[in-house]
């Protein structure tokens, strides 16, 4: 009986573990999503991880200047829309991607990717890349402290990726 008891408590153990490591909320860099909705009710809905800056440099520290950034934490950051888009000039038709970006101190890349599902780094995906498009880059009016990713739908869908001192946007249109 009491071997019995040791061993349920065990598994009980295990099992509000694991469900705790599912509960994705209580990460240090928990989930977070932004979406755009265009006026014919299409959507574009990216889903990421929030991390904190936690007093630390982030760009040129935390984050290196000129290579592949995941583009917030843990899994890889993905982009999914319904429509057909442009951005710079490319197309984008409708579906799931993963987001990545090449942060600088004066100009960052928007990578967006065809392959899906995996942690985000480290990066080694160039074969599966749909498009690379320039960002715009400008300092925030104020520190941000947590990583955040947004839309201005004001005039189409312009992605805003911000933390710390750096907002790199660029603009998405329906097709």
């Amino acid at each position: 009986m009491k071997k019995t008891a040791v061993v349920l408590l065990f598994i009980l153990s295990i099992t509000l573990f694991a469900a705790a490591q599912q509960d994705k909320s209580k990460r240090p860099s928990p989930p977070a999503q932004a979406q755009c909705k265009l006026p014919d009710g299409k959507t574009i809905t990216t889903d990421y991880s929030s991390p904190r800056a936690k007093g630390r440099q982030i760009f040129g520290g935390l984050v290196p200047y000129n290579e592949v950034w995941r583009t917030g934490a843990n899994e890889a950051t993905t982009f999914v829309t319904t429509a057909n888009l442009s951005v710079e000039g490319k197309d984008v038709p409708a579906g799931s991607y993963t987001i990545f970006t090449v942060p600088a101190q004066d100009k960052w890349t928007l990578i967006i990717n065809k392959k899906t599902g995996e942690w985000g780094i480290p990066y080694h995906y160039e074969s599966d890349e749909l498009v690379r498009v320039p960002m715009q880059v400008s300092k925030t009016s104020g520190p941000v402290e947590n990583f955040t990713i947004n839309y201005d739908q004001s005039g189409g869908c312009t992605l805003q990726i911000s933390w710390e001192n750096t907002q790199a946007s660029v603009k998405f249109s329906e097709k």
